[in-house]
């Protein structure tokens, strides 16, 4: 199971009632991130989990390809650095305590400098060789669902209590493509939450239609550049239009998979690792009931 940590955080802050600690510090989005994985692993039961995790948000090899992207989220920009992401304060004090409990409880924390958590997840998906559940409310990993390496999103954009386990019949029954094709298809459509453009005039449809005759984005720019390619005039017209995007935002939107993460210690435990200090923290931070709960759901496997 491999945990995209930032896209659960954030849904817990956002989603949690204010709690706070008994010196002040909100602790909401650490107690759903940890009622989160207990629920997961209760449900899943796993042999190996990952909180996979942003060491750079907005890698510069991406931001170099195209300058567009998620510069709408940039509060400080730092050279040599990754820039400062706009993170509500009261939930970025809550991400080292988060980081504290999981270290706590030997949960497996894995980043790359350089890369995104979605990239850490490729890596880790691609080079497994179990089955893969992807928890995530991004859409941009159903490109690494892959019905025959038993790999799939459970997509937690409704909550995780009302998650839906993503396949590819479910991304063909939702966007009439394979998830082989995902990639291509939401480099066409754009992202605005990402500052992906995408190409002016092509929505889902026209997206979903070009990769259904084409196949890839290969083909629909070889098609589009062919005089005699089997592409209409306004398709033609728009792909053309869009030739500077499209050279660098296929490298942009695609997941790395093959990055070296020295093969880090998945297993999930069988109790927390030092029960001693998992104590302290559920004292300090005010977290005792969700520290319980987490507790119970790795003993009870």
């Amino acid at each position: 199971m491999l945990l995209d940590s930032a896209s659960m955080y954030f849904r817990a802050f956002f989603g949690v009632p204010e709690i706070k600690a008994p010196d002040g510090t909100p602790v909401n989005a650490v107690r759903g991130f940890l009622d989160f994985i207990a629920r997961l692993v209760t449900d899943y039961q796993p042999t190996d989990l990952v909180c996979c995790w942003d060491n750079d948000w907005r890698p510069q090899w991406r931001v170099d390809l195209l300058p567009s992207y998620k510069a709408h989220r940039v509060v400080t920009e730092r050279t040599g650095a990754p820039d400062i992401e706009e993170v509500p304060d009261p939930l970025e004090v809550q991400v080292p305590i988060i980081l504290e409990v999981l270290e706590a409880f030997g949960l497996c924390v894995v980043g790359a400098d350089g890369y995104e958590a979605d990239d850490v997840i490729g890596s880790l998906a691609s080079q497994a060789r179990q089955p893969v559940d992807i928890v995530t409310g991004d859409r941009d990993l159903f490109q690494l669902v892959d019905d025959e390496a038993d790999v799939r999103v459970l997509y937690i954009a409704r909550g995780v209590g009302r998650h839906e386990r993503v396949t590819n019949d479910w991304v063909r029954a939702k966007y009439d493509i394979d998830a082989r094709q995902y990639a291509d298809f939401a480099t066409l459509r754009g992202d605005a939450s990402d500052g992906l453009p995408g190409v002016a005039g092509v929505g889902e449809k026209t997206a979903a239609t070009l990769l259904q005759r084409f196949g890839d984005m290969d083909a629909i720019i070889a098609a589009a550049v062919d005089p005699d390619g089997d592409m209409g005039p306004g398709p033609r017209g728009r792909i053309k239009a869009a030739a500077d995007y499209l050279a660098v935002a296929p490298q942009v939107v695609a997941v790395a998979r093959d990055i070296d993460l020295d093969s880090p210690a998945t297993a999930l435990p069988r109790e927390p690792v030092d029960l001693a200090r998992v104590a302290l923290l559920g004292e300090k931070w005010g977290i005792e009931s969700p520290v319980q709960r987490l507790t119970e759901a790795l003993v009870s496997r």
